[in-house]
């Protein structure tokens, strides 16, 4: 299965863990999207940063 995930929020004032993450799922931008696999890897980063992203299946 593969997730759209949209960045919905800015990254500006959040930890460097969450910045982090961000940059590791390819977010660089506000309203950015990216397609990934829903590995256990992912899913567990998009759980750090749920309030900063949409999820959807696409």
């Amino acid at each position: 299965m593969k997730l759209k995930v949209t960045q919905v929020k800015s990254v500006i004032d959040r930890s460097k863990r969450q910045k982090d993450t961000m940059y590791a799922l390819g977010l660089r931008k506000m309203n950015q999207v990216v397609v990934k696999e829903a590995t256990p890897q992912i899913v567990g980063m998009l759980g750090k940063v749920k309030h900063l992203v949409n999820i959807e299946e696409a």
